[in-house]
């Protein structure tokens, strides 16, 4: 597979007669919706000119590859109006990490830098996976972490990671691997963005904020990767942000950096829908011009783009792959090992992909996780005690959650809402995440934070 790229003074105000309250209102109303019309059109304009002089897939596939992955039936409408999604889209996303060793790229002496350097490609090993689900008739957008080494049959391969399957046969292949895996789900389209063009791609929306929960330090002179970030509340630009997705090197190795993924994609959510990033657009349109490879057109870009800006943040959910490390692994190889059946679940639920098995919540069962985030001992104990008075009978304190937190979250982290939602009930106080940020080991994790501890103190 080939990449084939080509780097006078004021008017005097005259005095109107008043309009009635009732008229004003109206009117401001119609004005407001008729602006709304206005940008979202001006916003489609700009990103069809902008983004029609170069296309959008930097890599062809060739119509044996291409044939029977991807859904070829349209996912959007324009009907000269902004571009919006007919139907629910699954979206494969795959970051690219590609050393000059992967592509055995040798450089005239007095050009090589003397490391493993990484090169604008998008030809080598997955070092993220996400499958994404737009859902328009729900209203909501679903985030599946898979992790890269994930174990999995890749066709005409064999058992190995799945992040092997772009490096064997692109975006195509990894797509019916990831299809097999997930219960056959469907895939529409797939977007891959190379590890440089990350880094660009933050710059380009001016950096985010986010809380970096322990120091993060690890040298590999051999690729020039040099991470040290600190603990602590931060603004990372393009170079540090990519140094806290690359971090992998605690106890959860992998995992970890998946929930770490999870934490800065919803602050980037949160950048992403501040006023200041309209201004950003042109620079944001040529960053994704010059480093993302994708069977998207511009109007489903577009279409992908004006939903995500409009849905809910509630409901907005992130999930992982349900699975369990393998130990020491086979043959020195370290896997994750997917949980096929709670896979069949997730899938159903979240992905209407199949049936789920549905059975009553037990609270007996329901294992409930307590990090910390306030240094009250005395607060996490009531917790327990009362979380014990209620029924939950399987409860836990985890580690420490470092940043500190004003509102408690309740992380479904398996995705079982409904059981979150009963736990919110059961406290009084606390917000509803729907995502992996929690203890692996448990259905629901609760954050605690200081509005537990001022209700505490208030009874």
């Amino acid at each position: 597979m080939s990449n084939n790229r080509h780097h006078s003074r004021p008017k005097p105000s005259i005095p109107r007669p008043k309009a009635r309250r009732g008229g004003n209102r109206w009117l401001w109303i119609w004005l407001g919706l008729t602006g709304v019309g206005m940008l979202s059109a001006m916003a489609g304009a700009i990103l069809a000119v902008s983004l029609s002089a170069t296309p959008l897939r930097q890599v062809f596939l060739s119509h044996h590859e291409d044939d029977g992955v991807f859904q070829d039936d349209s996912i959007a409408l324009s009907n000269l109006r902004f571009p919006s999604l007919t139907r629910p889209v699954n979206i494969l996303v795959l970051g690219v990490k590609v050393l000059s060793s992967d592509l055995n790229l040798r450089l005239p002496p007095e050009e090589d830098p003397g490391y493993l350097f990484t090169v604008d490609s998008f030809e080598g090993r997955s070092d993220t996976m996400l499958l994404l689900r737009f859902d328009p008739q729900l209203q909501k957008l679903t985030v599946l972490s898979i992790p890269r080494d994930t174990q999995t049959t890749i066709p005409g391969y064999g058992t190995m990671k799945i992040n092997a399957a772009n490096a064997h046969g692109g975006p195509a292949l990894t797509a019916k691997a990831v299809s097999r895996l997930l219960a056959d789900v469907p895939i529409d389209r797939y977007v891959r963005v190379n590890v440089q063009g990350v880094e660009k791609l933050i710059d380009a929306l001016g950096g985010v904020n986010l809380y970096v929960p322990t120091a993060m330090k690890y040298t590999d002179h051999s690729q020039h990767l040099y991470i040290n970030l600190q603990e602590g509340e931060q603004h990372l630009d393009g170079e540090k942000a990519l140094q806290f997705l690359r971090y992998r090197y605690d106890q959860y190795g992998d995992i970890g950096r998946v929930q770490r993924q999870q934490t800065f994609m919803r602050a980037l959510v949160e950048q992403v829908l501040r006023p200041s990033t309209l201004m950003r657009i042109p620079k944001i349109l040529q960053v994704i011009r010059e480093n993302i490879d994708t069977n998207l057109n511009v109007e489903e870009l577009a279409a992908l783009a004006g939903f995500a800006t409009q849905v809910d943040r509630g409901n907005i959910q992130m999930l992982m792959l349900p699975g369990e490390f393998n130990g020491t692994g086979q043959n020195g190889v370290s896997y994750w090992l997917p949980h096929h059946r709670q896979i069949e679940n997730l899938m159903a639920q979240h992905f209407n992909q199949g049936f789920a098995e549905y059975s009553s919540r037990n609270t007996n069962y329901l294992r409930i996780a307590i990090q910390d985030s306030t240094g009250d001992r005395e607060a996490v104990d009531t917790l327990v005690t009362m979380l014990y008075n209620q029924g939950y009978r399987n409860v836990q304190v985890g580690r420490r959650w470092r940043e500190p937190l004003k509102t408690s979250r309740i992380v479904a982290q398996r995705g079982d809402d409904s059981s979150a939602f009963d736990v919110r009930r059961q406290l009084g106080i606390g917000e509803v995440r729907v995502e992996s940020t929690g203890e692996l080991s448990s259905d629901i994790t609760i954050q605690l934070g200081e509005d537990w501890r001022k209700l505490k103190n208030s009874n």
